[in-house]
């Protein structure tokens, strides 16, 4: 085994027990929780050991380095879900490779999104990246529909040909009520999932929770956790 798998193989070892304690916590089952391992940055030799230790999901945030990566892993037997905020120039290519969306926040990209896939046949899994430090109508920061907005974009997207509408997803805000309290941040999410799926019960995947905030993240019921960090290690600073 190479140094290198040695450490991803460690430090993967390490985010599942942390994931294990706090189902044990939460009193959840160890399945009800999927780790999506965020491979930005890294190499496409990095996702292939990834493979290899057992990872079945893998997320980028700009295509630029996804679409090349997904390229090269394309033997793997992996998932890829993009979760970084997606302009619709580059939504050709994104649909070329993801499984998932989880970054959806507006009308034109759900229209984008559903051309490109009906295009090439296939059927691509849409999350609402909500933005709960937005205001009720405005976008968040870091983008995201403001909570008021998801009921109006779930129907556009369950609706929309070669879109699957598979839940929501958010990122621990930095700003507004919820800045420093990730787990109610979280919960906010669950009680928002609650209402998607009176609507659309098949959308339940919540996806929440990061390196520093899974514990949280699944104590509030996420179903999936986006782990870079703490499984490939400290990214170097990009120019």
């Amino acid at each position: 085994m190479t140094d290198r798998k040695q450490e991803l193989a460690a430090n993967l070892a390490k985010v599942e027990e942390r994931i294990a304690a706090a189902c044990e916590a939460a009193g959840r089952r160890r399945d009800e929780v999927t780790l999506i391992v965020v491979t930005k940055t890294y190499p496409a030799d990095d996702v292939r050991v990834l493979s290899e230790l057992g990872v079945r999901h893998v997320a980028e945030n700009r295509d630029q380095d996804a679409a090349p990566k997904a390229a090269a892993c394309s033997d793997l037997p992996l998932s890829w879900h993009f979760v970084g905020q997606l302009q619709t120039n580059k939504v050709r290519s994104v649909v070329g490779y993801a499984d998932v969306v989880q970054s959806v926040d507006r009308a034109r990209l759900v229209a984008a999104l559903s051309k490109e896939a009906v295009r090439v046949g296939r059927e691509v899994g849409c999350l609402l990246q909500v933005a709960l430090d937005a205001g009720e109508s405005a976008r968040g920061e870091r983008g995201g529909v403001s909570p008021g907005g998801i009921e109006e974009l779930a129907h556009l997207v369950a609706r929309s040909e070669g879109l699957r509408l598979d839940g929501l997803m958010t990122v621990a805000p930095l700003t507004g009520e919820y800045a420093g309290r990730p787990q109610a941040a979280f919960e906010h999410l669950m009680d928002l999932s609650t209402c998607v799926r009176r609507a659309h019960p098949a959308a339940n995947m919540v996806s929440a929770g990061m390196s520093a905030d899974l514990e949280q993240a699944v104590a509030a019921g996420a179903t999936h956790v986006r782990v870079g960090t703490a499984v490939l290690g400290v990214r170097p600073r990009l120019g």
